[in-house]
């Protein structure tokens, strides 16, 4: 990877090349200086696949971007195993998603600034990059989906038409996204390729179920045993007038009992007084709580 910070376009594509020249004119036309175009697709030799991966790289050589310093990256989805032609089953899935994963890394430790388009490809495709993407992007990074009218739809179909005039109708619309790897940098660790693991986020759960039940233990401990009753039985998914029937108290006292087990559990997850808690966090948060 490069070490001069860029502001790169990563791209999935498929049999429609359009997707990528139409998110790449579009943030181009925003004042966006796009310098790399990574496009990320299966390693197939199916002739529609290779058929719109040239005519992407026939449009980047051509002379409409002839004034750009513009470089154009392919990237087959693949491991140190084997290239990936689909996803076929969950095995193929954790594979794509660990090189998806890696590639935003390599790109993120070089401080580059990303645009992902997922609205090309196949829709797992897009579905893995969104998922890596939460993991490590920053604040400035932008994932986008994209809508085009039926009418350009048609005519651009299979690349027939491989740029858009001004005033078509096409939008990039910004994917509303949470980057929690930049909140919680140590789940970007965790997430880092683990060798022989067949499940790639096995390891990252692990850890994460682990903390939450420390802070469930924790919680257990400070109750008295009614009030470890009456968690088990919101934990078992009941409203308040159930647990009342259920342990022959009034729904008052349910509700006093409530109130002390949500205290303990704000304090446990650390969460700040205006956190609004009700039952339903302890049918979320206990529903494996056994007395």
């Amino acid at each position: 990877m490069d070490f001069i910070r860029q502001t790169i376009l990563v791209a999935t594509i498929g049999g429609q090349p359009q997707v990528v020249t139409f998110a790449l004119d579009d943030l181009l036309s925003r004042g966006i200086a796009i310098t790399q175009l990574i496009l990320i697709h299966f390693a197939s030799d199916a002739p529609r696949l290779q058929q719109s991966m040239q005519k992407v790289v026939t449009e980047i050589e051509g002379p409409r971007y002839a004034d750009r310093s513009l470089r154009l990256t392919l990237f087959p989805v693949a491991t140190n195993a084997s290239p990936l032609s689909d996803i076929r089953d969950e095995a193929d899935a954790h594979l794509a998603w660990e090189a998806i994963n890696q590639l935003i890394i390599d790109l993120k430790e070089a401080r580059h600034t990303l645009h992902v388009c997922i609205s090309g490809g196949r829709r797992m495709l897009g579905l893995m990059t969104i998922s890596v993407a939460m993991l490590h992007f920053g604040h400035q990074d932008v994932l986008w989906h994209m809508y085009t009218p039926d009418e350009w739809l048609r005519r651009s179909q299979d690349g027939a038409m491989m740029h858009l005039p001004s005033r078509s109708g096409f939008m990039l619309i910004r994917v509303p996204m949470m980057p929690w790897g930049s909140y919680f940098p140590a789940l970007r660790q965790l997430t880092r390729p683990a060798l022989n693991e067949p499940d790639v986020l096995a390891a990252p759960r692990q850890v994460l179920d682990y903390a939450e039940e420390a802070r469930r233990t924790a919680v257990v401990k400070q109750l008295t045993e009614r009030q470890k009753e009456v968690l088990q039985a919101f934990a078992q998914g009941l409203t308040p007038q159930e647990v009342a029937e259920r342990l022959f108290i009034s729904v008052k006292t349910v509700d006093s009992h409530k109130t002390v087990i949500l205290a303990e559990c704000r304090n446990a997850w650390n969460l700040p007084e205006e956190t609004w808690l009700d039952y339903r966090f302890l049918a979320e948060k206990f529903d494996t709580f056994s007395d």
